[in-house]
């Protein structure tokens, strides 16, 4: 038996599709993949999505927003896709890990993996002191140092966002130079509350008695001398990782992998499969941006099975 629609990810922009398609009879299916409630379950307290004046934890937003798409009739498969395809008929095969689906159409919403070295230790403290949003973060951190990774025009914009709350903040980076861009470099580096750290990459991390970050080991990369630098948070902007691949050729994709959309639409190049969230966004990466993409890709696709 084949589905109407299914859903990939169980982020903000899935769980917004999953409520909307649900509340158009479309009985949606959830594929879930391992991070059930995207990135917002490594986040702590939320206090920028609207509705929640106190601010509320990034885990129970998203287990309200599941609540809600499974209250309307969302079903859910707890498995990880490995691939789609689609045929002359129209329809899409979605494989998982377990087993197959069929569906008429897809709503792509796996969102982006932020990088992060690899360090030892590294995905327990992630939340805890170490993240890859100053915008998500940056208000806990209030009159006390932070560091930024990074070299490019994201990781200056996360440094200057973060001059607003932090009593220092460190911009470290692997080699002497940034590769942003001349005007945004010239205004990060003549800020009073920004130091850059030259030729140095993070080589461990410090903490305290509570678990959360209170330091990170620091490694040339000229000399390999250690140093260690107290701080209260370590902000990465060193890149995301669009989790587009298992796609093939169904989308087209920018040089980052983020998936390339119909301008003005939610829709990729093939009849059907529509993507939305951090899949398919470079710029904003917010839980409310991606919610709004969500819902307008329910949308889109309520009236493409309409007309099909």
């Amino acid at each position: 038996m084949s589905e109407q629609i299914i859903i990939i990810g169980a982020g903000c922009a899935g769980y917004t599709a999953a409520i909307y398609t649900a509340r158009a009879n479309l009985s949606p299916l959830v594929i879930t993949g391992s991070q059930l409630g995207g990135q917002l379950t490594t986040t702590t307290e939320v206090e920028n999505f609207p509705g929640f004046p106190d601010g509320i934890q990034g885990p129970e937003l998203m287990m309200n927003m599941q609540t809600q798409a499974e209250r309307f009739g969302t079903r859910f498969a707890y498995e990880n896709v490995i691939s789609v395809s689609h045929d002359n008929s129209g329809m899409f095969t979605v494989t998982t890990s377990a087993q197959s689906y069929q569906a008429r159409a897809v709503i792509v919403a796996t969102g982006a993996s932020a990088r992060y070295p690899g360090i030892e230790g590294e995905s327990r403290l992630i939340g805890h002191g170490l993240t890859a949003c100053a915008t998500c973060d940056g208000a806990f951190y209030r009159n006390v140092p932070v560091a930024v990774v990074g070299g490019g025009d994201s990781a200056c914009e996360e440094a200057m966002f973060l001059t607003r709350f932090a009593s220092e903040v460190y911009l470290i980076h692997r080699r002497d130079t940034l590769r942003a861009s001349r005007i945004m470099a010239e205004r990060v580096l003549s800020h009073e509350k920004i130091k850059p750290v030259w030729n140095a990459v993070i080589d461990g991390y410090l903490t305290d008695e509570s678990g959360e970050v209170s330091g990170i080991y620091l490694k040339s990369t000229t000399t390999e001398e250690r140093s260690e630098l107290a701080l209260k948070c370590v902000f990465m902007a060193i890149g995301h990782v669009p989790n587009s691949s298992f796609l093939g050729d169904l989308v087209e994709r920018d040089d980052h992998g983020y998936i390339i959309r119909i301008p003005g639409t939610m829709s990729t190049k093939t009849p059907g499969l529509f993507a939305a969230g951090d899949v398919t966004d470079s710029q904003y990466r917010q839980a409310i941006s991606s919610a709004g993409m969500g819902c307008s890709a329910a949308i889109e696709a309520e009236r493409y099975l309409a007309s099909h």
